[in-house]
């Protein structure tokens, strides 16, 4: 009786073990395909509209190499996941200021999101056979909507301060993991983002 006590517990164990790895493939198998079908979504996209295939990256500000503004936090300081580009005349000088698109692209995203991000734009860059996220936040107009394509030096909006949240600056960040959530700006974790600055100046 003990014996078949004992088989009888393995026996459920074994199957709970083996429902879990299967809850758990099903979990995977779905995000995987939800991300496969989103990538054939923008290779369609841009196989239809190749001139919209980024070809280079510019400055999203004093376009083309950001003339007349400086890098305020630069990427990973205090864990910071973009760069912040503010006017050199400091404070709110260059609130309004245009705000370009850095390359080519899609743009995904394009709304009020509030809190401490306030308007934020994200543009999706195919560049040599490889997807990038740009994203710019606080801006105080939004000038694209939407499901638009957009071309590298096209203004996109301007320098907000976040409804008052901040001195007027660009928060830009550049990703190479384009399904993240918008997070929070800041983070020990780097992975899926990349050094705008590096990124752009290596890819003129």
């Amino acid at each position: 009786m003990k014996k078949l006590f004992i088989i009888l517990c393995l026996c459920f164990l074994g199957c709970q073990e083996t429902t879990k790895r299967q809850s758990i493939s099903e979990s995977i198998y779905k995000k995987t395909n939800a991300t496969q079908n989103a990538f054939v979504f923008f290779d369609s996209l841009f196989v239809k509209n190749p001139k919209y295939l980024a070809k280079g990256f510019d400055f999203p500000v004093g376009k083309p190499n950001a003339k007349g503004y400086y890098n305020a936090q630069k990427f990973t300081v205090n864990n910071h996941l973009g760069d912040d580009w503010n006017g050199t005349g400091g404070g709110n000088t260059d609130l309004g200021d245009p705000v370009y698109a850095i390359g080519n692209g899609y743009v995904a995203f394009a709304d009020d999101v509030g809190g401490g991000w306030g308007n934020v734009i994200r543009i999706i860059h195919q560049y040599n056979g490889t997807y990038y996220e740009s994203l710019y936040a606080h801006c105080e107009k939004i000038s694209v909507k939407k499901g638009s394509f957009v071309t590298k030096g096209m203004q996109i909006g301007t320098i907000g301060n976040a409804d008052g949240a901040y001195y007027a600056h660009l928060h830009l960040e550049i990703r190479d993991n384009i399904f993240m959530k918008l997070g929070g700006g800041y983070s020990e974790n780097t992975e899926g983002f990349l050094n705008p600055t590096t990124f752009i100046k290596s890819n003129r």
